[in-house]
């Protein structure tokens, strides 16, 4: 006798007792040997209908009539089943196990049957009947049937709380459970939601018996009590409990990338050591594993972490695959099955890497050989997604016990990019060896932890020879994929490696809105106190500046953070990380900028809420070719300004103050500071202000002053309190003047009613058309400076506004 089957609903009073013998109201058939049976068609044919008739032949007429009667009704219904199964056949074939096999039926396809008596044998449903298929249509697909879990939300619930009920009430009985927890569900696929739901929530894994350390409990009864199970705990149980409502279930044994599974290892000639359920819904055959639905095991620690992974209800055969490998090719259920081999060579994914939509690009093997030690893996994705990597000498198993979660990489050796639709990652391994190489994602919104996607296997005969690269604990390089929703819209610099020349380079981000800017600069021989003298950056409006230096050869990593510039109490977030290499010319230790460097270099937002425009010098950082220049801008809110020079060097003994080489000057709304540098260097350049006398002054910005000068600027002269808006010097602008020589001066003082130069003499300098104080003095020489003063207002008391140093006369 040849036996199959598929599920079968009775309807009619007729077959109440059937309902009553099974749960899915089933016919049992039993009939001669398919290949005999064109020859019994003529005969009278054996037919029980369980708890309703006994055999036709033999009994009495009102018996054989009312069994002729439910005969030609089954008839009809197995012609209309034949039918379906025609239609929706999937790809693979069907193996029944031999619990299913108790509860068959004999079946001819209809169109054996075309006429009467007539059969031919290659029509016939025999060896080669295995699963159903889905005749001309496609198959069904998960989303075909759900689209979302969400949809299962009510028989979710129902189910995790009748469980924890049945489980205080110590209920036991596989019956019992299943029928209460699918009461409510309305079609196949909720009462199989609902099994796997309990399952997953009410059974743990059993560690202990995976390790050997006590018995693997396997009978339904012992599992549901003892509440943990290995993998054929969950897999019979759920086909226990799928029999007990009616629906179709099998237990697939196979290989599975789980626990204890080494990556690329040879599988041939190894015995399985897994087992999951394919159950029947409509005609069809759909993949489930509870024992990986329920959570994961951490062997390190051996302890079993509870983790409800819905992605291992119903999953598409074709990510199945990548993790689990049936003995049987036909319970794949893909059009084209895969070798063994195959699936050892595949790259294990999570059930992250399907739910994060990925999708891999480069390589397609789990073991990658470097080349010029070098290794690259690319993923696609199709929603914004941010991404890291971890790199770690090689573990035999690749469920070593290790985080399935990570923020943050500390790994060194590789460089990871995001460009649009696109993550690459460059792995440039230290030493020659093998290295475990696991990637971690998340989407871009999320703020929960990145989640471990996919792993490989990495060889490196031989490194490439190269300076360290300093670690990237923010990701990814280049511009973060988040960066446009801080208010970065582009950078000067790529996510690729940017070769710095002469020492110094300059990154320029574009903002779409007010930010403020933080940047850190890495080397992994550059202490933190010098690394923050090789930064200087500018603040305006829509544009971020900062200017790098390396004074040491090698990888940099520039960090860049921002948050809103009106929003002080907001912290700061990473928006991008620039990987710089120096091997050429360096900044020398003593061309470094001054410590101490204020955030905003240069003209920017403080300076325009503070009024000053205009600005004659529009960057931070100034190279002065002749040791001079002039920076002018206009103060519209006539604020009382500031000015300090300052450099890192100690000032020589015996030499002028620095505040000396700064000379101001305003004239109306106009500014002018002078500086003249007494010598090549570095210097900062402060300029402060306040609104109210006697308040502190605020910083307003700083300017970096590059002197490549070898020539020594003279300095001004001394100016005091007296010395005004509106007074401008003309001549002399030196204030260290030459001894016994004529020296014109030339002065505008508003409201000055005399004004003159003192010495060893005093000279009254007069007014010209052009209101313009003007005299020739002489100087005579010695310790004695010469002093400018005037007499403003009613007020006759001359003031002094500045002093003149005098050279001392040389000896005869």
């Amino acid at each position: 006798m040849q036996k199959f089957s598929f599920p079968f609903s009775c309807s009619g009073p007729s077959l109440s007792q059937c309902s009553e013998a099974t749960p899915k109201s089933c016919i049992q058939v039993k009939a001669m040997d398919l290949l005999n049976l064109q020859e019994n068609l003529s005969e009278p044919v054996r037919v029980k209908v369980m708890g309703v008739c006994n055999e036709v032949q033999g009994s009495s007429k009102p018996e054989q009539d009312q069994c002729t009667t439910l005969l030609s009704q089954k008839k009809n219904v197995f012609e209309k089943l034949t039918a379906e199964m025609e239609d929706q056949r999937p790809v693979a074939k069907r193996q029944l196990s031999s619990e299913s096999a108790a509860r068959t039926i004999t079946v001819v396809k209809k169109s054996a049957l075309r006429k009467e008596g007539e059969v031919k044998p290659k029509t016939i449903l025999g060896s080669k009947l295995g699963l159903p298929t889905a005749g001309t249509g496609r198959r069904r697909r998960r989303k075909d049937l759900f689209s979302s879990s969400e949809v299962f939300q009510r028989i979710d619930d129902h189910v995790i709380r009748v469980g924890a009920e049945l489980k205080e009430k110590c209920v036991y009985d596989v019956k019992t459970i299943a029928l209460n927890i699918t009461q409510g569900a309305r079609t196949e696929l909720e009462r199989l939601r609902a099994i796997w739901v309990w399952l997953c929530h009410n059974i743990e894994y059993d560690i202990s018996g995976f390790l050997g350390r006590s018995e693997k409990l396997s009978s339904p009864e012992e599992v549901i009590a003892a509440g943990r199970g290995v993998c054929c705990g969950y897999s019979s149980l759920c086909s226990e409990m799928c029999r007990e409502v009616g629906i179709e279930c099998q237990e697939v044994p196979g290989h599975s990338k789980g626990v204890g599974y080494r990556q690329g290892q040879s599988l041939r000639g190894v015995k399985s050591d897994h087992l999951w359920n394919a159950a029947l819904l409509s005609g069809q055959w759909f993949l489930l594993d509870a024992c990986w639905g329920a959570g994961r095991v951490d062997i390190e620690h051996e302890s079993f972490v509870k983790r409800f992974d819905d992605f291992y209800f119903m999953t598409e055969p074709e990510e199945f695959i990548h993790s689990h490998f049936p003995d049987e090719e036909k319970w794949q259920l893909l059009d084209c099955p895969i070798s063994m081999e195959e699936f050892e060579r595949r790259v294990f994914k999570t059930s992250a890497f399907f739910t994060l939509g990925l999708r891999l690009m480069k390589p397609h093997h789990c073991h990658i050989l470097t080349d010029d030690g070098e290794a690259n893996i690319s993923l696609g994705f199709s929603r914004p997604t941010t991404f890291t990597f971890e790199t770690t000498a090689h573990q035999d198993l690749l469920h070593s016990g290790s985080s399935e979660q990570r923020d943050s990489t500390k790994s060194s050796f590789g460089l990871l990019t995001i460009s649009h639709r696109t993550m690459k990652l460059q792995l440039l391994p230290p030493a020659s060896g093998t290295y475990g190489v696991r990637i971690f994602a998340r989407p871009e919104a999320a703020t929960t932890s990145l989640k471990w996607v996919c792993s490989f296997t990495v060889e490196c005969p031989t490194p490439r020879a190269m300076e360290e690269i300093p670690e990237n604990p923010f990701l990814s390089w280049g511009l973060q994929p988040n960066a446009q929703v801080k208010g970065v819209s582009g950078s000067s610099l790529g996510s690729e490696l940017f070769q710095v020349e002469e020492g110094s380079c300059e990154l320029v981000l574009k903002t779409s809105r007010p930010l403020m800017l933080v940047c850190e600069l890495v080397h992994p021989q550059l202490e933190p106190a010098v690394a923050k003298r090789c930064l200087a950056t500018q603040i305006q409006s829509d544009v971020l500046t900062c200017h790098i230096l390396c004074p040491q050869r090698g990888f940099y990593r520039l960090s860049v953070f921002v948050r809103d510039y009106q929003k002080t109490d907001v912290k700061f977030h990473n928006v991008g990380n620039f990987l710089l290499h120096c091997k050429g010319k360096l900044t020398s230790p003593d061309e470094l900028f001054p410590p101490n460097l204020g955030s905003a270099c240069g003209p920017g937002m403080r300076t325009s809420e503070f009024g000053f425009s205009k600005f004659s010098h529009t960057t931070g950082v100034i190279s002065m070719q002749q040791g001079k220049c002039n920076i002018t801008f206009h103060n519209q809110q006539d604020l009382e300004l500031h000015t300090v020079l300052s450099r890192s060097e100690i000032v020589k003994e015996g030499t002028l103050s620095l505040s000396r080489y700064l000379f101001c000057t305003y004239t109306e709304s106009k500014v002018t500071v002078s500086v003249s540098l007494p010598e090549r260097g570095l210097y900062k350049l402060g300029l402060y202000a306040r609104t109210t006398p006697g308040d502190n002054f605020n910083p307003m910005c700083d300017f970096v002053l590059r002197n490549v000068c070898d020539q020594q600027g003279p300095p001004f002269p001394c100016v005091y309190s007296a010395w005004r808006k509106g007074c401008v010097l003309f001549e002399p602008r030196m204030g260290l003047l030459e001894a016994a020589t004529w020296v014109r001066f030339r002065v505008r003082v508003p409201g000055a009613q005399k004004v003159c130069v003192v010495g060893e003499t005093r000279t009254d300098l007069k007014l010209n058309k052009s209101r313009v104080w003007e005299a020739d003095v002489f100087t005579v020489g010695g310790d004695q400076p010469l002093k400018l003063a005037a007499a403003t207002g009613e007020s006759a008391e001359m003031a002094v506004m500045m002093t003149f140093d005098v050279r001392p006369a040389e000896k005869e």
